[in-house]
């Protein structure tokens, strides 16, 4: 069988950790310019008041926005059928809450989206993509403040209607399910929540300063599914061909052993992590499992009315895109070894598996199992996977080659557990986006050094570089299994 003949094959950015140009053309601050870097040991802090000196990555990032042109016609020569990108939410209304938007934002990514039609690339473009702007956290509590689902969507309807004949694939929020986790990084990010105090500070802040006001996240993350559901409906308004999904940071798990309880604990933490947002946004409603949850959370959810449950069940999405890096074990029986971290989720080490320098356990096998758990959950619903990468150190050689053979061999061995998914399970996948198709700013850590790219970007975390691009062995690689539709991984 293989993949379908318009299987959309490609990479995947985030506005924030590639662009820079953070205040050019009009852009207001928006979260992660507020970000300083760490490191895989020193955890990213921030400061609610940039601070003259320091290092703040997303400022200048890859200057994306300069070299647009140049990456775009990389990621033709690699064959790309599909590029993922963001629109930062502060280029379009600065602020967040402005009547009118800003021009020169609209038309930056009219000219990447023209580039990317250039050479037949699809665009499939993410909303919010961590990128909400930093004056709605400040004086709104970003989500927490049901004011802003119309802020929202007043920036999602302007985008759609600007280029609703450039691009046909939307998502509205990434990795959405991050505000399950509680007051940290992640709440900031997914949905602009801070605790109040911390705005006042002058000196940046780690996070475990913050506290958890669960009543308030559960409240904000409610109204990002509202404005979804909204955006959504609005969307296939103004033009029916779009096809509108949601972005789920999507993690395997395994019970640590044969325990019962090990596995109860699995079922358990799949549901809080994986379930709850999916069933939301693929089948309209909150999941009984989930109410129970929040009951034994103390949730009051008198919040959701039923004019809110009526919108999320009208809003469905049309497709479910995931993350997905690694998988992890949980439960309670006793195990040598520290806990990991990952992408958002944390859990056990599995002893089966090999990690990467961040300690990332590389599972290729959890990719299939985790489409075949989605394809079971959500049956008619088309699944695409728009984040998969691996971080590493990378070493310039004298003569400017770049070897990584180890980036090559981790998706040598994700690629082909796709193909199993589809070939002896029959799952419905319509793409694949790497994340991310050249070096960029890591999200979790704030580094250049490490480095996700096909393309090497000389940037380092002193601040240094000439943002030159240059070619990986891993992009001809990559080159040559795009053009066999993923039937030539050697």
């Amino acid at each position: 069988m293989g993949f379908r003949n318009d299987f959309l094959w490609g990479g995947a950015l985030a506005a924030n950790q590639c662009e820079g140009a953070y205040l050019e053309d009009g852009k207001g601050l928006s979260v992660p310019d507020m970000f300083l870097g760490g490191t895989a040991t020193k955890p990213r802090t921030f400061c609610p008041k940039t601070v003259d000196g320091a290092f703040y990555p997303s400022h200048e990032a890859v200057d994306f926005y300069h070299h647009y042109k140049e990456d775009i016609a990389l990621f033709a020569e690699m064959g790309f059928k599909c590029f993922r990108t963001s629109i930062n939410w502060a280029r379009i209304f600065p602020n967040g809450d402005e009547d009118e938007p800003n021009e020169a934002g609209l038309k930056f990514y009219d000219d990447v989206f023209d580039e990317c039609a250039k050479y037949g690339i699809e665009p499939l473009v993410t909303l919010c993509h961590y990128e909400i702007p930093w004056h709605l956290v400040t004086e709104y509590n970003g989500f927490c403040d049901r004011r802003v689902i119309d802020y929202f969507l007043k920036y999602a309807t302007t985008c759609f209607k600007r280029y609703k004949d450039k691009v046909k694939y939307w998502l509205t929020f990434n990795e959405i399910n991050c505000a399950m986790l509680g007051a940290d990084a992640m709440a900031l990010y997914g949905i602009g929540m801070i605790p109040r105090d911390l705005l006042t500070q002058d000196d940046p802040v780690t996070f475990d300063k913050f506290t958890d006001d669960k009543q308030a996240r559960f409240e904000g993350l409610h109204n990002e599914f509202v404005a979804s559901a909204r955006a959504v409906i609005e969307g296939h308004k103004i033009n029916p061909d779009f096809m509108i999904g949601c972005m789920i940071a999507s993690m395997c798990f395994y019970p640590l052993s044969p325990r019962p309880e090990d596995m109860q604990d699995m079922l358990d933490t799949e549901m809080v992590t994986n379930d709850f947002c999916g069933d939301v946004h693929v089948r309209g409603e909150y999941s009984r499992e989930a109410m129970k949850f929040l009951e034994r959370q103390g949730i009051d959810t008198s919040y959701m009315t039923q004019g809110d449950l009526d919108l999320i069940k009208q809003g469905t999405v049309d497709f479910y895109t995931f993350s997905y890096y690694q998988s992890n074990c949980v439960g309670t029986s006793e195990v040598d070894g520290e806990n990991i971290s990952g992408n958002i989720f944390g859990g056990k080490p599995n002893p089966f598996l090999k990690a990467s320098d961040w300690g990332w356990q590389i599972d290729p096998e959890g990719l299939r199992y985790t489409l075949r758990k989605l394809q079971g959950r959500y049956p008619d619903t088309p699944l695409m996977v728009v984040e998969n990468g691996f971080g590493a150190f990378d070493k310039v050689e004298d003569d400017g080659s770049i070897h990584d053979p180890y980036r090559i061999d981790y998706f040598r061995e994700h690629i082909a557990a796709m193909k199993r998914a589809v070939d002896i399970d029959g799952v419905n996948l319509i793409g694949y986006t790497t994340w991310g198709p050249l070096d960029i700013v890591s999200a979790g850590t704030g580094q250049l050094a490490k480095r996700y790219g096909f393309i090497y970007v000389d940037r380092h975390d002193d601040g240094t570089g000439d943002f030159s691009r240059s070619r990986k062995d891993s992009f001809y690689w990559y080159k040559k299994c795009i053009a066999s539709n993923g039937e030539d991984l050697g």
